[in-house]
């Protein structure tokens, strides 16, 4: 049996100190104003930001900002934005992401915009998503649009940029704080700067930001000579545990973690190293709990399409990546589901991803989620286990690399931190 033990006052360590932390605060700053009334204002002009710019300390409640879980009642999310997206120079850090039937497409197109039709078509498949998620009564939330196809120069490399498009891959979000992931390819140098308008509208209605620490994406971070020829290649690298990133600085993707509650699951992968799953535990200890688990996968990149938690105690494991850590869920008490085979057609470019986007599903609530329209296998599995199916087609919005998941990162979901992994 799954056991379940809810932490009082919600988040209690870092977010209970927190609160303390702004009830002193607002204590002491009453008695310091009333000391200092008479004071000049010249003293008062050096004060960082004028009296109709002062940034408030939520309550719990107020805060704009909550999410412990992939699975509680979901209120606001970020939607990712398909216009303007362009094709990824050909580096060594994306060619070991992706399959070697598309290395032509990159080589001919890196730097341009992808196809524009099929782009359209996703833009237009994206809108209708956001529609169904506000007729849900879900908030929705985009990025600024922004010309990706600008080259940019630092003292390390140079580099067109990408999309915004997965907001799943660059924004975090643990109870109040919104933590910007470090992510390892160049070519998402700069993609913060299409999030930044709203994340400081968060921090402003009082939400907590952590920008982790920016890798210099030095030649350093990457195996020069990572030697990708097959599938089979990948494979034994992935068992022996090298990937094209070092461990030269931090680096991850936020894709690769997944939350329940006090305990967050995270992948060492392509694109996120042992440096950055250490700085994330010792940032959330000691109130989350940072587990590493690994899978027989040839070309680990984001966890929430082989291991995706969609309620309390239970997991959808994809069965062609099986989890070398299984039995732990299992003797927690939690229910491992197997997807079927996805249906989407062998013709369909996926230039970013594989198939098994159709687990990379959106859980509106316990008993509500979002998932491909034309993936109807899934969606009787969903059914047997009393969930409802909300059903969209993103298809063409599949082939830039994500599904429901990774093309949203949930802002607020209605719960409270809780331990469903004793």
């Amino acid at each position: 049996m799954l056991r379940v033990r809810c932490l009082r006052g919600g988040s209690r360590g870092a977010e209970a100190a927190h609160l303390i932390g702004a009830l002193v605060g607002r204590a002491l700053s009453g008695r310091l104003s009333r000391a200092s009334r008479s004071s000049s204002s010249s003293a008062a002009a050096q004060l960082p930001l004028s009296a109709h710019e002062q940034v408030p300390e939520p309550t719990a409640e107020e805060c704009p900002v909550c999410a412990h879980n992939e699975w509680d009642p979901l209120e606001e999310v970020i939607v990712g934005r398909a216009e303007n997206a362009c094709v990824p120079p050909f580096t060594v850090e994306v060619k070991a992401n992706t399959y070697e039937k598309y290395w032509p497409f990159y080589q001919q197109y890196g730097g341009q915009t992808f196809p524009k039709e099929h782009v359209q078509k996703a833009v237009a498949e994206i809108e209708e998503m956001c529609n169904i998620l506000q007729h849900e009564g879900v908030t929705v939330r985009r990025p600024e649009p922004v010309d990706w196809s600008l080259e940019y120069r630092t003292p390390d490399f140079s580099s067109t940029g990408m999309y915004a498009a997965m907001p799943r891959d660059i924004l975090m979000v643990v109870g109040n704080e919104i933590i910007e992931a470090p992510m390892a390819w160049r070519a998402r140098f700069f993609e913060y700067r299409a999030y930044r308008p709203l994340i400081k509208e968060y921090f402003r209605r009082g939400a907590r930001w952590t920008t982790a620490p920016k890798p210099t994406m030095a030649d350093q971070l990457y195996d020069q000579d990572y030697p990708i020829r097959t599938v089979e290649d990948r494979h034994k690298l992935a068992a022996q545990g090298k990937f094209v990133t070092t461990e030269f600085e931090p680096c991850f993707d936020a894709a690769d973690f997944i939350r329940a509650g006090t305990d967050i699951f995270v992948q060492r992968s392509q694109v996120t190293n042992y440096m950055g799953i250490e700085w994330m535990r010792r940032h959330l200890s000691p109130t989350y709990k940072i587990h590493i688990i690994s899978f027989k996968d040839p070309n680990p990149m984001h966890i929430d399409a082989t291991f995706n938690i969609i309620g309390p105690g239970l997991v959808l494991s994809n069965p062609d990546r099986p989890c070398r850590q299984i039995e732990m869920f299992k003797k927690a008490g939690w229910t491992v589901v197997t997807p079927p085979t996805p249906l989407i057609p062998d013709n369909h470019p996926l230039w970013m991803s594989s198939k098994w986007l159709s687990m990379n599903v959106l859980m509106l609530d316990e008993k509500r989620v979002m998932v491909d329209a034309n993936e109807s296998t899934i969606q009787k599995m969903f059914e047997s286990l009393g969930i409802k199916t909300v059903k969209v087609s993103i298809r063409h919005a599949n082939s830039l690399g994500g599904g429901f998941h990774c093309w949203t990162t949930d802002v607020r979901r209605r719960g409270t931190l809780q331990s469903y992994f004793l």
